[in-house]
């Protein structure tokens, strides 16, 4: 069995409120727009880090992180891409994943609106985004999800509620 966290949209900000969650975590997922300083901080916590880039990463994360990302965890196998649309309107990057054969759970972000769902058309596949961690966006809620894997099937999932998302500081 393992434990995994999943977070998207930090774009640069690490709540406090999830370093008890990523010490918890066998693996941190990350679905893309990291943000500044996020990716160290994540390697910190001496943990697989799997993880795209977002729209918003710059170079070096583009360089460090893949456009999309397949692959098995705990006898599940995965898809991650940032921008992935929504089930039955799935965007190219998404549908990129889908072949040779449909992943039994896609990890997305970017609308940063926590949305979990199974997909009929898909077989049944987990649709997962995390909704936002970060406090750049339109959410009200910062959010992240938290998991456990077992011989290939989701045993138990929770939202990880982080407190309202707030202003950013001022810039200077």
């Amino acid at each position: 069995m393992k434990k995994i966290l999943i977070v998207s949209d930090t774009h640069g900000h690490w709540p406090e409120a999830l370093n008890a969650q990523a010490e918890w975590a066998d693996e941190i997922w990350h679905a893309g727009d990291f943000g500044p300083g996020v990716a160290d901080t994540l390697r910190r916590f001496d943990r697989p880090l799997r993880g795209v880039y977002g729209n918003i990463d710059d170079a070096r994360l583009r360089a460090d992180f893949p456009r999309t990302l397949l692959f098995t965890c705990e006898g599940l196998h995965v898809g991650m891409t940032h921008i992935a649309g929504t089930p039955g309107r799935y965007k190219p990057n998404a549908r990129e994943l889908f072949t040779p054969q449909v992943p039994q759970m896609l990890v997305c972000g970017h609308s940063h609106l926590l949305r979990v769902e199974r997909d009929a058309a898909r077989a049944g596949m987990w649709f997962v985004n995390p909704g936002a961690a970060g406090r750049e966006g339109f959410h009200k809620v910062m959010t992240a999800l938290r998991l456990r894997l077992n011989a290939g099937r989701v045993v138990d999932m929770a939202v990880v509620e982080l407190g309202r998302r707030g202003a950013l500081p001022p810039a200077g």
